[in-house]
């Protein structure tokens, strides 16, 4: 029985295991979304979380923390400048895991991890609807709108875009 044994072993000895996921965070925050297989992007994302927490924590010692375990520097400052003040007000989830199939050589089962981009949004009160009217009748004045602002001389803001000239 695994009673109190936390997480998969993925086939490798401790200090291999270790070893791999500092070098997957590393790349996944330096990144910001990796490919790998499923088990291993479940493993990477509590660690992953744990990063960022200590980010939005933000004083010397999580950064001491952060830096034992993420092996470049600069994924670190990357980390407590960047990736962690997008996450303020969020409370937790900071990444997605997205299946892909499976690897054509090995069968095993494709995953992609990466960082959520929206921001979190406080629920809002519903209002309550008031009671149902008369609809009013259809008027046919959006037509004429759109022939107002050709004649006007509206244009369209990916006419001015130097890119479309290239």
């Amino acid at each position: 029985m695994r009673h109190n044994n936390a997480g998969k072993r993925l086939g490798r000895t401790t200090s291999h295991r270790i070893a791999m996921y500092r070098n997957m965070v590393t790349s996944f925050l330096n990144h910001e979304r990796i490919t790998t297989t499923d088990a291993k992007a479940k493993g990477l994302r509590s660690i992953a979380e744990k990063m960022i927490t200590l980010g939005k924590k933000g004083d010397l010692t999580a950064m001491r923390q952060a830096a034992a375990f993420i092996r470049d520097k600069k994924v670190v400052t990357k980390l407590f400048t960047t990736i962690a003040p997008r996450y303020a007000d969020r409370p937790g989830g900071y990444t997605r895991i997205i299946k892909l199939g499976i690897r054509p050589g090995d069968n095993a089962p494709l995953s992609v991890i990466e960082l959520v981009e929206e921001a979190v949004q406080a629920p809002k009160a519903k209002k309550k609807a008031p009671a149902k009217k008369a609809a009013p009748k259809a008027v046919k004045a959006a037509p004429v709108a759109e022939e107002a602002d050709v004649q006007q001389g509206v244009k369209d803001p990916a006419e001015d875009c130097e890119a479309k000239a290239d």
